[in-house]
């Protein structure tokens, strides 16, 4: 039995070829995940192992999270001392704005300035140049460095921790290393000295040993401190920047899943159409004696082979995928450590594991089928297997309402109970449970939906049209097998494109809300209190000029409220006369009118969390000041205007608080010059003040659309993998189809047919499947996305971006039409008389 399976396979190559190349995709995808992040994870080994290898002994914070945290002076002092060190460094770490070619402050957040020693103690790679010398120069980290546009030898200007100006030269670019802070925010270099005078810093991030050992430096530490060897220090790097490539292999292996759900699909397909055709095949194995346990072990050897051949080659694809996905990271920009290809023994288990179970699994219920042909079967004229009107048995009716009542259930608890994080996950159990319900009726759907989808195409099409309706609607149960896969992979498409659209609507409601001014003016975030202020004279050369209509001060100070201790908190106040004329809070309780001397009002949050309510007097106290008694006089949504926490009136914060400049400015455009002009006026007022930044409303705006449209692409293509190999999955099917139906095609052509005709038949064929399959998933993924919208908050608003899920039908059924152009020609090329003699 087991040479007949392997002499069946090697005379049907084509079909091997087919039936593997699913199985391919999706062993492929899950391989070049684990390559691409075991590539990514022996790079960070490697990095952080050369950088920390260069360390003896190093003392950290013990709390190195907490950036109040640092080493003394005085520490690095008495370790220069101890016997056997021949050398100390402190790491300096903290904030030093680099400023532009354009004259304005890089980044949302100051560039950190880092200490960059020299001799042995240098951790960092210097690409180009050599480290600073003096107090004149500098080193830039490499990217920033590329973006920016400076090169060694250039000036460049620094802010120091007062915000004054210093030039230096750039006397090379330095690789300082995976820190994801220094990743996100860039950095500057100097030598020790001139790095503590530019940030300000006294203390030191780290101190770097050279000799001595462990035990004495832990002595001079006195057990404050965390002391740990240059190995040690390597792998704490090492595991700390290989978390984001866990977080990354987890959501790839995600779609990984999906794309072998779509493969198990396809597989299971493709195999009960081959069981199907070879009935009497099978017959007549059991006609000259084998028994049903060998036709069986015969049917899932031949889908173990498969398995191991799809898997192998899905191997060799990871491969690809992987070393692709790494030049497309290096060709946007992002450097990924990388120390050569990593194909991990783990990897090739996975992948080869995975592949074959999957694929044997999906053949397991074919090969039962292939047991139960009886030999009798073998003297019968052969008919198209799974024709005829399908039934829903009691067994798949019980199922589909069971799956289906237990997923409204989790669906009502995340649409209907508290928004949030638990219910996005009950949304999505249901939606998961609903789909399974409705894989076990879509066989049922298949007449409607062929009636429906193929209705234009049999119109416009003619008999070839009619024909390929009725192909399409008379074997169900493949049909609908080989639509469910295109389903998933477009159900999903149209759900995040959906939450997308919804993303997107919620956005412009909120901004229209938060945002009724043109302008915002707001200094770099991150200085010593949290916030950097933008100097008082923005504010005065806006005030009174015809192009500017109104100007907003924000101005914000820490206090404390209750009574004892009380609870950190914010206090705000907003000048201009802008509350209740631009910015409109809608009041939970009390009214604007309540903003007065002596009173107060609360988002409804913080309200919450401080357990505030209206007619509550409630004490404030500043951190340096008298305390003061407020009542709170009403409860706002805070989604409506761009400030939170609680807010007084301006005269109490001024006799309360430290009369300090405003964390932001919100201009509104006026007269009859319009926003440009209103803008010019905007940027002369803030270009003498490097880290003070203008943001109009309408770039916030595009700001939040592009971020959700990276999202949406990187889902996009994800998911494309799963609808690759669903359209293979139709192509699979319409050439085993065609391969069935040789005769029938043949009586076609005789019968008066033209071979343009039976192409035209096929290929509508491909098209009504294809329409099935994307319109299903196109009205679950619609239905989903507006469950998953209304789960998340009660302020987010459906969208659906009805040309993008058009989009979505019309490359479906274009891909389906063209994954048939190869079956087509093969149909189209059988000779007549042949195939009619045939048996």
């Amino acid at each position: 039995m087991l040479k007949t399976t392997l002499r069946g396979l090697l005379a049907h190559k084509v079909r091997l070829l087919l039936t593997a190349v699913a199985i391919t995709l999706g062993v492929g995808f899950i391989a070049g995940t684990f390559v691409l992040t075991d590539t990514m994870n022996q790079g960070v080994q490697k990095t952080f192992a050369q950088s920390a290898g260069k360390v003896d002994v190093a003392v950290l914070p013990k709390d190195a999270g907490d950036d109040e945290a640092r080493i003394p002076a005085g520490l690095l002092a008495r370790v220069r001392g101890l016997p056997g060190v021949t050398d100390a460094q402190g790491q300096v770490r903290g904030s030093a704005a680099l400023i532009g070619k354009d004259g304005k402050a890089v980044g949302d957040t100051p560039t950190l300035g880092l200490s960059v020693p020299k001799g042995r103690l240098l951790r960092h790679e210097v690409e180009k140049g050599r480290v600073p010398g003096g107090g004149s120069e500098m080193v830039l980290d490499t990217r920033i460095a590329r973006k920016e546009k400076f090169k060694v030898g250039d000036q460049a200007t620094v802010l120091d921790a007062r915000d004054a100006p210093h030039r230096f030269t750039v006397v090379g670019l330095v690789d300082f290393g995976l820190d994801g802070e220094t990743s996100y925010r860039g950095a500057v270099g100097f030598d020790p000295a001139t790095a503590m005078r530019m940030t300000g810093e006294k203390t030191f991030a780290e101190i770097d040993v050279l000799g001595g050992s462990e035990a004495a430096v832990a002595a001079a530490a006195g057990g404050k401190y965390e002391v740990l060897t240059g190995k040690a220090l390597g792998h704490r790097l090492a595991a700390q920047a290989g978390a984001d490539t866990d977080v990354v292999q987890a959501g790839l292996l995600i779609f990984g899943l999906v794309a072998m759900l779509v493969s198990a699909l396809v597989i299971y397909n493709t195999f009960s159409i081959l069981i199907a055709q070879r009935m009497r095949e099978m017959a007549l194995l059991r006609c000259v004696g084998a028994t049903r346990r060998q036709v069986f072990g015969g049917v899932v050897a031949e889908s173990f082979a498969v398995g191991v051949a799809g898997s192998l080659l899905g191997l060799l694809f990871g491969l690809g995928v992987g070393a692709g996905a790494l030049a497309l990271f290096g060709a946007l920009g992002t450097d990924m450590p990388a120390d050569g290809i990593v194909l991990a023994p783990r990897t090739v288990v996975v992948g080869m594991a995975v592949g074959v179970v999957v694929t044997v699994m999906s053949a397991l219920l074919p090969a039962r089928v292939a047991t139960r042909v009886a030999p009798v079967t073998a003297l019968r004229t052969d008919t198209e297997p799974g024709s005829g009107r399908f039934r829903l048995g009691w067994v798949r009716i019980a199922l589909a309402v069971v799956l289906a009542g237990i997923g409204a259930l989790a669906g009502s608890v995340g649409l209907f109970g508290q928004k949030g994080e638990t219910a996005m996950y009950a949304v999505a159990a249901a939606g998961a449970l609903i789909f399974l319900a409705v894989i076990a009726v879509m066989p049922a759907l298949i007449r409607p939906l062929s009636r429906l989808a193929g209705a234009i195409p049999a119109r416009l099409g003619g008999v070839p049209g009619r024909l390929a309706v009725e192909n399409a609607r008379r074997a169900p149960r493949r049909t609908a097998t080989t639509t469910i896969a295109l389903t998933i992979g477009i159900g999903l498409m149209s759900l995040f494109a959906v939450v997308g659209a919804g993303a997107k609507a919620t956005t412009d409601g909120r901004l229209a809300a938060q945002f009724p001014v043109d302008f915002q003016i707001q200094n770099q975030f991150g200085g010593k209190d949290g916030v950097q202020y933008v100097p008082r004279a923005v504010a005065d050369r806006l005030q009174g000029r015809p192009e500017i209509g109104a100007v907003i001060q924000e101005h914000e100070a820490d206090a404390s409220i209750g009574a004892g201790q009380g609870t950190d908190t914010t206090v705000m106040s907003l000048r201009g006369g802008s509350l209740g004329s631009l910015f409109r809070p809608d009041f939970q309780s009390g009214s604007m009118a309540a903003l007065k001397p002596g009173g107060a009002i609360v988002d409804a949050d913080s309200a919450k969390a401080f357990g505030l309510s209206q007619g509550q007097s409630v004490q404030v106290r500043p951190a340096k000041g008298t305390p003061v008694t407020v009542r709170i006089g009403g409860v706002y949504d805070a989604a409506q205007i761009p400030v939170s926490g609680l807010i007084l009136a301006s005269a109490d914060f001024d006799r309360h608080f430290t009369a300090r400049a405003p964390s932001t400015i919100y201009v509104k455009a006026g007269g009859k010059a319009g926003a440009a002009a209103a803008r010019k006026v905007v940027d002369d007022a803030a270009r003498p003040y490097p880290t003070v930044k203008v943001i109009s409303s309408a770039e916030i705006k595009e700001q939040f659309v592009d971020s959700i449209d990276t999202v949406l692409m990187i889902f996009a293509g994800l998911l494309g993998l799963a609808i690759v190999i669903a359209l293979f999955g139709i192509a699979n099917t319409l050439t085993l189809s065609v391969v069935e139906r040789t005769r029938e095609s043949a009586l076609l052509r005789a019968l008066g047919l033209t071979r343009r005709q039976l192409r035209r038949m096929l290929s509508i064929e491909a098209l009504v499947m294809s329409v099935i399959g994307a319109f299903t998933g196109v009205v679950l993924g619609v239905a989903f996305g507006w469950a998953a919208t209304r789960s998340m908050t009660d302020s987010a608003v459906f969208s659906v971006p009805y040309l993008q899920i058009a989009g979505f039908i019309v490359l479906a059924g274009a891909a389906g039409m063209l994954a048939a152009v190869l079956p087509a020609r093969r149909a189209a090329k059988t000779s007549i008389v042949e195939s009619i003699a045939a048996d």
